[in-house]
């Protein structure tokens, strides 16, 4: 198997985790998002959507980190995404689609992506103070959500006391809040959950490339959550 990824990336740390986490071996394709390496014509042919990760298996390509994901799992019979319980696996789907739309959207593209990827700030200061603010009110709303209604005070995790796929992928959406130096104190149990998951032996060195990312663009004033 192959996969094309960036270590940094939001969308591609999740499935890094969650190959260390399971000791499957894949062949890493470095691809420089920094550089444009997804822009140029060579890329086009691996994914027109310019995107990564892709995931190339024996003749099957994936494009979306989430696909990606639940096919590892089932692929090698992980527990974070059990066979032979649907509706569990049901859950797992339905906390994954959260994420991945309003949250994702709003944390990420409305607050996050804005302020440390050029390409997506707006050229209009009047525009981009909009977008974060819209951004910000949103953001702090899918949070309480989260701590509130996903995780709880009685939850270690997001779909109760066992990993699951859920957590790989919310907890990288999550922690890119770390770019802008985001505190999730008055999250207490997302606070929680996410030093659960920062724990984990192997969060460390696969977030390495990620961490050194948001150490280097700490000392900006941020629009973040309060």
């Amino acid at each position: 198997m192959k996969l094309y990824m960036f270590p940094a990336s939001t969308t591609c740390r999740p499935i890094i985790l969650f190959c260390a986490d399971h000791q499957l071996e894949l062949e890493n394709v470095f691809v420089d998002l920094m550089a444009g390496e997804h822009m140029q014509e060579d890329f086009l042919k691996v994914n027109p959507m310019q995107r990564v990760p892709v995931l190339e298996d024996d003749g099957l390509t994936l494009t979306e980190s989430s696909a990606i994901l639940k096919y590892l799992a089932e692929k090698t019979g992980s527990p974070t995404y059990p066979a032979d319980d649907s509706r569990k696996r049901a859950q797992i789907n339905e906390r994954m689609d959260w994420f991945n739309t309003g949250f994702y959207m709003d944390y990420g593209y409305n607050l996050v992506y804005p302020q440390t990827l050029d390409y997506l700030k707006r050229d209009s200061e009047v525009v981009q103070s909009a977008l974060l603010d819209w951004g910000c009110t949103n953001s702090a709303r899918w949070l309480q959500l989260l701590n509130d209604h996903w995780i709880g005070p009685e939850n270690n995790y997001v779909c109760g006391d066992e990993i699951t796929l859920a957590d790989y992928l919310g907890a990288g959406f999550v922690s890119m809040g770390d770019l802008i130096g985001q505190k999730l104190d008055q999250y207490p149990n997302v606070t929680r959950w996410m030093q659960t998951m920062k724990s984990r032996p192997n969060w460390a060195p696969v977030h390495e490339a990620f961490d050194g990312w948001a150490g280097a663009i700490q000392d900006q004033p941020y629009v973040r959550v309060s």
